[in-house]
């Protein structure tokens, strides 16, 4: 089994020009973006193939304007995945990524919302990860797992530094639930959360030794899960946000660590764990 790592472009600078020579320099395998706009679209997919990128595509579901605010209706979450998700289809994404549905939306409706998305998945051809994120109907590992009993098909994105953060814990009592959402996990966030946050202000900081460990493990039992079912490759993004997520120096807003730095540390890292593996490889920046 392989190991793609992937490179978000949330909190990076510059043009796409920039981003994805930079992305591609620095060794990763792959970009993970929201669509890019209709004028950018002709450059993103060149310097993809000039790069030899894969891709991961974001879509996030409902919409937010002024004559439609949240909360919005099941069916205006139904067809704004479909019309992003065939567009993402379109570029030939290793997968989708989606925030999905709203945590506040009645279960009927939930899974009115992951039928669809299911049927989606399976008439674009794409794998879809729902991300395991804060105000979406993924939001607890409870509510999520609820789902993923009813509709087994169901895929999701692992980053369970949001689930830390909404429970106010490192999930000691959510051990059975995570085992049942670790079988449904197609792609991994690699960042760092803990009890008050979904980013802790340093992975490397002794302090916070005891929740970057716990990450590890449930990011070990992902990977176990996978080489036993045959997995080809895994796909992991080192997802450490800019400040909003980032702590920062009170008064002046500095950050208190470098994004760039604290991502390739997390990739650097997770590469080393990985290749600790029976039966693994990191992948090189290769097209698969």
């Amino acid at each position: 089994m392989d190991l793609l790592v992937f490179k978000a472009v949330w909190g990076m600078s510059g043009n796409w020009d920039s981003q994805l020579q930079q992305i591609a320099e620095a060794g990763f395998n792959g970009v993970e973006t929201p669509l890019p706009t209709l004028e950018d679209e002709g450059r993103f997919r060149e310097l993809l193939d000039k790069y030899s990128l894969e891709l991961i595509l974001h879509v996030y579901t409902g919409r937010e304007d002024n004559e439609k605010p949240y909360p919005n209706s099941v069916e205006d979450h139904i067809v704004t995945l479909e019309q992003q998700a065939e567009r993402a289809a379109a570029f030939k994404p290793i997968l989708i990524n989606t925030h999905s549905a709203k945590d506040s939306m009645p279960y009927d409706d939930q899974l009115n919302f992951f039928e669809n998305a299911i049927r989606v998945e399976k008439q674009i051809g794409v794998p879809i990860g729902h991300e395991t994120h804060r105000g979406r109907a993924t939001y607890t590992p409870w509510s999520t797992v609820q789902l993923l009993k009813d509709l087994p098909d169901l895929h999701i994105t692992a980053d369970f530094s949001h689930w830390c953060n909404v429970c106010e814990s490192m999930l000691e009592d959510q051990k059975q639930n995570l085992a049942i959402a670790i079988q449904h996990v197609i792609h991994i966030h690699g960042r760092v959360g803990f009890e008050h946050g979904p980013q802790v202000p340093d992975f490397r900081a002794p302090e916070y030794e005891y929740t970057l460990k716990q990450h590890e493990q449930w990011w070990d039992e992902i990977c176990a899960y996978h080489q036993s079912k045959g997995s080809p490759y895994l796909t992991f993004t080192p997802e450490f946000g800019p400040p909003g997520y980032m702590h920062t120096q009170p008064f002046t807003n500095q950050p208190v660590v470098d994004l760039w730095e604290i991502c390739l540390a997390m990739t650097n890292r997770f590469r080393k764990r990985f290749e600790k593996y029976p039966n693994q490889q990191v992948k090189n920046n290769v097209k698969i």
